[in-house]
């Protein structure tokens, strides 16, 4: 007896349980935001970002798309001329110190040696020490020389700043340009409407307008400030150039200047 009614109570119990587990599943299957709980946060925040990109350039329209391609050729200069720069150093000045301070006491080889010709100025530096130290060579002809090679570093450390000028200009002049076309086309829009006019149709119109000189604008001022930077490092380059080659060639006036002083100085005691 006591084992029927233990048959008895067992299907009961599974349906129980049976129940129990489906009511469960199904709420879990009801509520979607238990499902959106449990993804990433950056799952559900990627489609947004895409839409609001998307509806940004749709908005802008052609010129956005020129102000967004000239961003990408500005940034890819950008990166290439400072790895030039941190390649070819230029401006570095620890050895030229040294080997100008050898050079001023006579020690021409020593001097020599402390140099690196694939560095800009070290280059120049060196022909210029090799041509004075060559009595055959014509100071005039080396002179011509050294300035013919200093030109060419240069114009290599210059490469590509160009595009970055023209860059520059254009942004914000095309930026202009799509707030122009934005306004005629809100302005169309209002003479269509007649005497039905609504201000939101303006009013979005001139906020959309507006928005192409935000982004040449955007371009443009970081591009500016880049192409300044580098060029002030050429013309600094140029000067050291310009000031070593100087003092290679005055170094024996120069050395003569403090015996001078001492005899001056001598007759005066």
């Amino acid at each position: 007896m006591d084992q029927n009614l233990i048959n008895a109570a067992s299907p009961s119990a599974n349906t129980s349980d049976l129940n129990t587990a489906n009511a469960a599943t199904g709420n879990l299957q009801a509520d979607p935001s238990l499902l959106a709980n449990s993804l990433p946060q950056d799952t559900l925040a990627s489609p947004l970002i895409q839409d609001r990109i998307a509806d940004f350039l749709n908005i802008g329209g052609p010129v956005v798309w020129i102000l967004l391609l000239m961003s990408l050729v500005a940034v890819s200069i950008m990166l290439i001329k400072l790895w030039q720069f941190s390649k070819l150093k230029p401006e570095r000045r620890t050895a030229l110190d040294k080997s100008l301070t050898l050079w001023h006491k006579g020690e021409k080889s020593s001097a020599k040696v402390m140099l690196n010709s694939k560095y800009s100025v070290e280059k120049v530096t060196l022909v210029a020490m090799n041509g004075l130290m060559d009595s055959t060579v014509d100071k005039t002809l080396l002179k011509e020389e050294l300035n013919r090679i200093a030109a060419l570093k240069l114009e290599q450390l210059r490469s590509y700043l160009r595009p970055l000028e023209v860059i520059a200009t254009l942004s914000p002049l095309l930026g202009l340009l799509g707030t122009v076309i934005g306004m005629i086309m809100a302005f169309q829009q209002m003479a269509a409407a007649g005497n039905q006019v609504d201000p939101s149709v303006l009013s979005g119109g001139i906020w959309q307008a507006l928005l192409t000189t935000a982004v040449g604008l955007t371009v443009a001022i970081p591009v500016v400030a880049v192409h300044t930077w580098l060029e002030r490092k050429v013309e600094r380059v140029g000067s050291l150039m310009n000031d070593v080659v100087t003092q290679l060639f005055t170094s024996p006036v120069s050395a003569e200047k403090p015996a001078v002083n001492s005899k001056g100085l001598n007759h005066a005691a």
